[in-house]
């Protein structure tokens, strides 16, 4: 199967899919098994198929991450958008991808942090994340302006999350709304002159919004991480423990799903 990141469904616990598209694997209930995942040394381009000996931006060939305008710069760093200097890779895909409402949020992954995010990835994006509290504090109309306001905000804290960190378990639940407040004192400054200049509708505060809770099928949280690679290492092998953000939890050490999207793998499992 070619690896794509793990589909979650919110819930009592969050539930994960690992799927390519034909076959569906419920990954929550092989938690406590011993499983073996195996990479084929084949590298399929998510976009135009062909095989690749190098995988870029998460599942492309070369050629697809240099014209492709979801491999561009301004998807990691959105204020860098240039579709308004008529240099877009895709100008469709950037309409239809981009020129959208998203909501700037903050998340409880590693510790509080920032994000932006489009309407119909929520909750999914939180999920992602490893986060287990979320809440949107901006909703803008396009990507850029989320980014803007992303980096407004994070000169004061940070819009990384700490995947060690995050996948120890020893992230503590905090009153988010105290935190939105706190952070937006700090950063109103920065943030003040954006709305003057693109206007409330295009910068619009959410007071009080939802805040968004999650729960992971963990059973035992590392206390040591190592990282498998498969490009260093073919076979991965080990108890499965847990499953938070796109990572397995194995006895043996962890994997991101998500890095390694479109590697032909083979998947086996034993009681």
């Amino acid at each position: 199967m070619l690896l794509s990141k793990m589909v979650t469904q919110n819930g009592p616990i969050v539930r994960y899919q690992l799927t390519d598209g034909e076959n569906v694997i419920e990954m929550n209930e092989l938690i406590g098994k011993r499983i073996t995942l195996a990479f084929k040394g084949i590298i399929q381009c998510q976009n135009c198929g062909r095989q690749t000996k190098k995988s870029y931006s998460q599942g492309y060939c070369f050629p697809c991450s240099q014209k492709l305008a979801e491999c561009d710069i301004c998807i990691v760093r959105p204020e860098r958008c240039h579709y308004d200097e008529g240099t877009c890779r895709e100008p469709e895909w950037g309409e239809q991808h981009c020129m959208q409402d998203h909501f700037v949020y903050l998340a409880n992954s590693s510790g509080i942090k920032v994000g932006i995010t489009r309407a119909h990835q929520i909750p999914t994006r939180w999920m992602d994340q490893g986060a287990i509290q979320a809440t949107r504090i901006f909703k803008t109309e396009s990507r850029h302006l989320a980014g803007l306001v992303e980096v407004a905000i994070s000169s004061f804290i940070t819009d990384k999350t700490n995947w060690r960190q995050m996948l120890k378990g020893e992230v503590k639940e905090m009153d988010l709304r105290s935190e939105v407040t706190r952070v937006l004192e700090m950063a109103m400054k920065n943030i003040t002159p954006l709305i003057r200049t693109f206007g409330e509708e295009a910068i619009c505060l959410i007071h009080d919004d939802e805040v968004f809770n999650f729960t992971y099928p963990v059973q035992t949280f590392p206390t040591k991480l190592v990282s498998h690679n498969f490009d260093k290492k073919p076979i991965v092998e080990g108890t499965l423990q847990g499953l938070k953000g796109q990572y397995l939890i194995l006895d043996s050490g962890v994997l991101n799903i998500r890095k390694f999207t479109s590697y032909d793998v083979t998947l086996e499992t034993k009681s």
